[in-house]
């Protein structure tokens, strides 16, 4: 108290998803018990990674003839069916679809990857790993493109493990999805590594085939 008058502490601004749906075009954010987080545009390697993994769930759900439905982001999760939890996962799978209406999903996913970039490094790893524990998500993997690691989460039995970019990695509420990343990190080689590698091989190649025809020549010599 100053000079008889109660001073009160300024209020943080409590946002909601109103607010996530009047941001101007092209900018997106989430928001976390309230506060709201912006996202910034993914870069390409996240784009493919994201892209190859939803290419494989899709494929193995489908096949499966499975109830489960895959998103990849932008794709709105409510995650605890309220207005002030707005998360973007960039894969979510859902398996409950009494959760899923037009505008997205109502509840926690099964299922969420997502991808790390430099500015979501914190989030990933704690403040999401936190609220989706707490949500009711079943599985959450976190994938780490600059350490090539893969962290995987049974938020259901409290398990954690962890895989290289070379390691095939088991999905835990699927007995049989294995996600070999070594086939995936080959598309995020850059372009004159890729080159460089196949005009090795292929010099090699020339080398054995050289190899070979003089020694074929010489037998043919000698007869």
């Amino acid at each position: 108290m100053k000079g008889g008058v109660l001073m009160t502490l300024p209020q943080e601004r409590i946002y909601t998803t109103d607010d996530i749906y009047n941001l101007p075009d092209g900018e997106r954010a989430e928001l976390i018990d309230g506060q709201i987080y912006y996202m910034a545009p993914p870069t390409r390697r996240h784009q493919l990674i994201a892209g190859n993994l939803f290419t494989i769930i899709n494929t193995y759900i489908k096949s499966r003839g499975s109830s489960c439905e895959p998103y990849i982001a932008p794709f709105a999760v409510f995650l605890n069916a309220d207005d002030k939890n707005y998360v973007e996962p960039d894969i979510s799978v859902i398996c409950d679809k009494s959760k899923l209406t037009d505008k997205g999903c109502n509840g926690a996913p099964d299922w969420i990857i997502e991808i790390v970039s430099s500015g979501s490094r914190r989030m990933d790893y704690y403040t999401k790993l936190f609220k989706y524990r707490t949500a009711g998500v079943r599985e959450y993997w976190i994938v780490d493109p600059d350490k090539k690691r893969i962290t995987v989460y049974d938020l259901e039995h409290g398990d954690i493990d962890e895989y290289s970019f070379s390691d095939t990695v088991k999905a835990v509420i699927y007995q049989d999805l294995f996600i070999d990343f070594h086939n995936i990190s080959y598309y995020l080689m850059p372009r004159h590594n890729v080159r460089g590698i196949f005009l090795a091989l292929f010099a090699i190649f020339l080398t054995f085939l050289f190899l070979y025809c003089r020694i074929c020549f010489y037998h043919i010599v000698k007869c």
